[in-house]
């Protein structure tokens, strides 16, 4: 049995794509290799908040919080035991119970409440990683962090101290990440988030626990948050406190509104516009966030559901495809049995 042929053309796209990913390091330059470390860490990032704002309908601007949590949480335990693996590993575990504590009483709340509370716990973080010096080394950051070898005792020891070999490790998380995120949306899971979005009170005459849903969604965009975080440290080899900046927060937001809010690819193709538009404003002018947003809100005022809505008409594999609004009504008007009674 043949698929459609859309399909057949954009898995065969999306084979090709990867293979390129693949042979990248064997044909570019230290530069690219770079670059497209970032913008594999941005789409991981972006994924997991749109999880939350597309897919739950919570809009959070405190994303930068935990993305700072993971890089300073794999700082803190490189330099301690130089074990990448154990490194990502703790960063994302002190990510996820941040998320969990932070979560619980933000999801209590939702629109602009939830937004603003989110905002604060950010910034709250944000001044922790600036005051604390002498765990996170105040606004000098921590440095001299090593890219450590990728071990695991016993079986295996590979070095990734060499920039192609690093985005190696980047490039198969990121994948690894993005398939569980694809799975996870169009779980059961992911279509009760997409139910409690799309009418709060419904789902709870449902009976589906509201609350407890969407601290799943927002824990999981949290564990997301810090793996980005997480593979940005041995990248740089430092961590500073911007990193838990608002603005940091603003990456993932403009990255999903660029490439599209409900669908699944718009993240990760606005993760890409993200940077491209950046390295190519950067390189002829130092006024680069004017033109930045310039072209970013040109973007959205083109293409208000994102790049993606062009696809907007095809049924692709990465696009969810969304209950028809108009359906047959096959309903048989009832009979009327109604019987009068004879005194």
């Amino acid at each position: 049995m043949t698929g459609h042929p859309t399909s057949r053309l954009a898995m065969l796209l999306l084979a090709a794509l990867v293979l390129a990913l693949f042979l990248l390091p064997w044909v570019a330059g230290r530069y690219p290799i770079y670059l497209a470390i970032q913008i594999l860490i941005l789409a991981v990032f972006s994924i997991g908040f749109n999880l939350l704002f597309g897919y739950s309908g919570l809009l959070s601007f405190g994303q930068a919080g935990f993305f700072a949590v993971g890089a300073y949480g794999c700082a803190k335990i490189l330099l301690a035991v130089p074990n990448l693996l154990l490194g990502l590993a703790g960063g994302v575990a002190a990510a996820g119970i941040a998320a969990v504590v932070l979560g619980i009483l933000s999801v209590r709340h939702t629109r602009i409440y939830f937004s603003m509370l989110t905002l604060a716990f950010g910034m709250m973080i944000f001044s922790i990683a600036w005051k604390w010096r002498d765990f996170t080394g105040g606004d000098d950051g921590l440095v001299g962090i090593p890219r450590a070898p990728l071990e695991i005792p016993g079986l295996l020891s590979i070095d990734v101290s060499a920039m192609g070999h690093y985005y190696y490790v980047v490039l198969v998380l990121s994948l690894l990440a993005i398939a569980a995120m694809y799975r996870l949306v169009h779980s059961p899971l992911g279509l009760t988030l997409q139910a409690i979005r799309d009418s709060e009170s419904r789902a709870e005459f449902a009976g589906v626990p509201v609350r407890k849903y969407r601290l799943i969604a927002f824990v999981i965009a949290g564990l997301y948050a810090g793996l980005a975080g997480a593979l940005l440290t041995p990248l740089e080899n430092t961590v500073t406190p911007p990193v838990a900046h608002w603005s940091t927060s603003a990456e993932p937001v403009m990255a999903t509104l660029l490439g599209g809010v409900h669908t699944f690819a718009g993240p990760i193709v606005g993760a890409f516009l993200f940077f491209i538009i950046k390295d190519i404003i950067v390189r002829y002018t130092e006024y680069w966030l004017i033109w930045f947003g310039v072209i970013v809100v040109a973007l959205v005022i083109g293409f208000p559901g994102g790049i993606m809505s062009i696809f907007e008409k095809r049924r692709l594999p990465w696009r969810p495809a969304r209950p028809s609004t108009t359906q047959p009504d096959n309903r048989v008007a009832p009979q009327s049995h109604d019987r009068i009674s004879e005194d």
